[in-house]
């Protein structure tokens, strides 16, 4: 799909002020302002409950941009265009009837795109500020994960946003979906012969999905501990990965057919409702080392409840009942304060069907895609060859056949997900967007695995801060005959 011609818009943050906003949004946005990207009539609003005049909020907004964004890429001159794009406006986001400061500051012909870098508990009350305000027709919202915790309330999140925007114009953000490397899943897959036409159970022994973190909660206790690590990532960003490695080709690169594809696939997911400990494993950290640096446990970070039950890591082996993905495996695993920081997928080909070469040598054999979305984003097939010599003989090893982005592409920056993210808004493209069904159906999916933890009691195993997580979590791929890929 061809990119559409820069437009002019309003764009409205909500929660400007806040930990999204000044670490990641505004920084994008002057990415996009820097690469020509936004339209020279483009207006920032940057709208939050900070009393005084504009100059503090400026301030702070112009003070993060710096402190984000590297100093290679600091121009100065372009950061002082970005920053006259920007007006404060202080509005109580429950009040109404300060909407119409806003609707002021919109002109009549303008695009308005509504960001919610707030607590989802506030949506409504926008939504319903902006449409008293006569600004809801020509509205964009994107709305921030969580988007509920359950299936019950992210369907009362959803239809309060949906009693005053249709469908079209609500863009849920997933920020993984926006990662250069994520987006070229579907060019591999549906541009290439050579792996399209091998996607299936007859050539894939099994698929893992890794997302692991080094960092703890970073004080955000109160969050994590109500939502637990299943909710956080795994509902929402494996689920979406996995959707994306596993969905059948859409019918073209609209919005909709590629995601009905996806829709698809979480309907085919097996629920694990029985034998939870042989398909799932729930950890928590205890105190360890990160970064050559103690840390302390789960328990004791700040304002901890000493006697949580809250998982900080899950792993667990996902199975897909449709006809291309029978009897394939998927294990996905994701957690806090691990070994290192990586996000991968690593697809398993089978082995050829008549082994010719070494015994000794068996275990090589096997072909692995690896596509590395952090920190270094990459593919990479290991392919097998034979070993360079004259005294070498049909001995093999394993080589990588390597695209390395940092590396080919040394003159280009990859652009953060959010650049990409914010750029699609503007061009009312929704490609990289979460349906309202796509949500209900993970929902529906971890709610059934969760309410089996309640009922069977399954407490989260301990895990070493630094490690890759509860022993069990190894066990529940080595009962397969199999090992998690490039544990250390």
């Amino acid at each position: 799909m061809s990119p559409r011609p820069i437009t002019p818009c309003a764009f409205a943050l909500f929660g400007a002020l806040g930990d999204l906003a000044l670490r990641k949004l505004f920084p994008a946005l002057y990415q996009l302002d820097r690469a020509g990207l936004l339209h020279a009539e483009t207006r920032i609003l940057a709208l939050s409950r900070e009393d005084g005049d504009a100059t503090r909020p400026l301030a702070i907004i112009d003070e993060h941009l710096r402190r984000h964004t590297p100093a290679n890429e600091l121009d100065h001159a372009v950061l002082q265009r970005f920053i006259s794009r920007i007006e404060y406006l202080r509005l109580n986001f429950q009040n109404t009837e300060d909407y119409c400061i806003l609707a002021e500051n919109i002109a009549p012909n303008d695009q308005l795109i509504a960001y919610f870098a707030t607590p989802a508990a506030l949506y409504e009350a926008i939504c319903t500020g902006l449409a008293q305000a006569g600004l809801a027709e020509r509205t964009r919202v994107v709305l921030e994960k969580p988007i509920g915790h359950d299936l019950a309330s992210s369907r009362v999140v959803n239809d309060a946003v949906a009693a005053y925007f249709p469908e079209n114009r609500i863009y849920r953000i997933d920020h993984y979906l926006g990662k250069e490397t994520v987006q070229n899943l579907i060019a591999l897959r549906f541009a290439n012969s050579l792996f399209e036409t091998q996607w299936n159970h007859s050539h894939i022994s099994h698929v893992e999905i890794t997302v692991a973190e080094t960092v703890g909660i970073e004080g955000r206790w109160g969050y994590f501990d109500q939502a637990g690590q299943l909710r956080d990532m795994l509902q929402n960003h494996l689920l979406q990965l996995l959707c994306l490695i596993a969905m059948d080709p859409p019918s073209d690169l609209t919005a909709d057919s590629i995601r009905d594809e996806k829709v698809k696939v979480l309907k085919a997911l097996a629920p694990i409702t029985t034998e939870l400990p042989h398909h799932v494993v729930r950890g928590q950290y205890t105190a360890g080392f990160a970064n050559g640096k103690p840390v302390p446990s789960y328990l004791e970070e700040d304002n901890a409840n000493p006697h949580s039950n809250t998982e900080t890591f899950v792993a667990l082996r996902a199975e897909i009942r449709n006809w291309r993905w029978a009897g394939v495996p998927f294990y996905l695993r994701t957690g806090k304060r691990m070994a290192q920081k990586l996000s991968q997928i690593v697809i398993h080909f089978k082995e050829p069907p008549f082994y010719i070469f070494a015994p000794e040598q068996r275990a090589l054999i096997s072909n692995r895609l690896i596509i590395r979305l952090q920190p270094h984003e990459a593919i990479s097939l290991q392919v097998m060859t034979k070993e360079q010599g004259l005294d070498k003989g049909m001995q093999l090893r394993s080589d990588p056949l390597q695209l390395n982005f940092s590396e080919t592409y040394k003159s280009l920056r990859t652009p953060d997900a959010y650049e990409r993210l914010l750029l699609e808004i503007m061009q009312g493209n929704q490609n990289l967007f979460v349906r309202k069904d796509e949500i209900e159906h993970a929902w529906t999916w971890c709610d059934r695995l969760i309410a089996g933890w309640k009922q069977q009691g399954d407490a989260p195993r301990p895990y070493t801060a630094g490690s890759w997580g509860p022993v069990a979590s190894i066990a529940l791929i080595t009962r397969d005959g199999r090992n998690w890929y490039g544990d250390l």
